[in-house]
């Protein structure tokens, strides 16, 4: 399982931005390897996370080359101050069982 984590500064968003988010979020639902997305904000709300879960390596390429998220990718500068991405592979993942997650609590195995 890899996550990629998508941090950024928003400078501001416009229907253009929500037009090409709503296709980006149908595209990566319709990929058979995505497995969910959480977002979180820094306390200070400067900062934005958005967290996608993918089965495999291939499928976040995947969806990395999608057409439409690279016309997101040539605009970028229109609505962010900023970005970082992080490619992560989960190697373990656990918690107390109080609420599900997206990734597999291993102790539940």
């Amino acid at each position: 399982m890899y996550s990629a984590s998508f941090i950024y500064e928003a400078k501001g968003f416009d229907d253009e931005y929500h037009r090409l988010d709503q296709l980006i979020e149908e595209v990566a639902q319709s990929l058979p390897g995505f497995l969910g997305a959480e977002v979180w904000r820094s306390p200070d709300g400067k900062k934005n996370n958005a967290i996608y879960y993918w089965a495999d390596l291939d499928t976040l390429k995947a969806f990395s080359a999608h057409p439409r998220h690279m016309e997101a990718k040539r605009q970028y500068a229109r609505w962010y101050a900023g970005f970082h991405i992080v490619i992560s592979e989960v190697i373990r993942s656990y918690g107390d069982a109080a609420f599900g997650h997206i990734t597999p609590d291993e102790r539940s195995r």
